[in-house]
């Protein structure tokens, strides 16, 4: 008999603070693959990479560049603009909420969070987006 596991899905986040990094895959990593990245830069990198993950969760404040920067960056890039980006920050400013959803975020993950209510966030943004197949890269 042969038996399929099915692939857990996989989660890019995006945070310059190693205690963040280490507390999202903590809460998530029994449900879902957690690939943390430190940078905007280094997330790029990866997307450019490697297989694209099934969310992004992205951090507004980061040194060199910040969450927009990224996101921007993220969706002029054809072959990754497709993944869904939901910001994760303790920016609690109606102004970012409201530019997060003008320019397209999946959601707006205010720290600090629950392990239950990250876990309902993410299952949710998942549900919404169901990751469409990778464009081709150019």
């Amino acid at each position: 008999m042969i038996f399929f596991t099915k692939r857990k899905k996989r989660l890019l986040v995006v945070d310059d603070s190693e205690i963040d990094l280490i507390l999202v895959e903590s809460m998530l990593q029994d449900k879902y693959t957690v690939l943390p990245t430190n940078s905007g830069k280094e997330a790029l990198d990866f997307l450019l990479h490697a297989d694209s993950p099934d969310l992004i969760l992205l951090d507004l404040i980061m040194p060199d560049m910040d969450g927009w920067e990224t996101f921007s960056q993220i969706r002029a890039l054809s072959s990754i603009s497709h993944i869904p980006i939901s910001f994760l920050t303790s920016e609690d400013g109606t102004a970012e909420q409201n530019r997060a959803r003008e320019i397209g975020a999946a959601d707006y993950i205010l720290k600090p969070f629950t392990k239950k209510g990250l876990e309902k966030r993410v299952k949710a943004i998942l549900k919404k987006f169901p990751l469409k197949k990778e464009k081709p890269k150019s």
